[in-house]
């Protein structure tokens, strides 16, 4: 039996990511990450569709600011967009890794060792310590730090 799909997905377009702050989002994926950011604006939420759907939001909005951010200077896919609400209240409750939803981001880096020293000079948390992610050898092939809400990135 022939299974008849709704629909072709040729790929990921966009990961969204709501933040507290989104210029410390910024410093984290932009500068420390190497993003770049493609489009930044704030935008009326008045007559956005699906702005003032309860469905969607848990509260209604009147603006939020979004930065668009790209892994190179090419319209790669997938990318991030980031979005807050600075005149809100938003709850921050990011997901643990058994958690119901999107539990994290992940991406391949060149050099975990250097990329983990880096991070952790930089101020990052990691989640957890260091020796958690290395083997009986010392090897590291994953580790995983908090973006500045709480949000779980691994690398690999």
């Amino acid at each position: 039996m022939a299974i008849t799909h709704v629909a072709h997905v040729a790929h990921v377009a966009h990961i969204a990511i709501c933040v507290n702050n989104l210029e410390k989002s910024l410093d984290f994926y932009r500068d420390l990450l190497g993003f770049y950011v493609k489009m930044q604006q704030t935008q009326e939420m008045l007559n956005r569709p699906g702005s003032q759907s309860d469905h969607m939001y848990q509260s209604t909005h009147n603006h939020r600011t979004v930065a668009n951010i790209y892994m190179n200077e090419s319209d790669t896919v997938p990318f991030l967009v980031l979005t807050s609400h600075p005149d809100d209240k938003i709850e921050q409750n990011p997901i643990k890794l058994d958690q119901v939803g999107i539990t994290h981001l992940s991406f391949k880096v060149k050099d975990l060792d250097t990329t983990i020293t880096k991070l952790l000079s930089s101020g990052v948390k990691l989640a957890g310590d260091e020796s958690d992610f290395r083997d009986e050898n010392g090897n590291m092939r994953t580790f995983f730090v908090y973006d500045p809400d709480g949000i779980l990135v691994q690398f690999e």
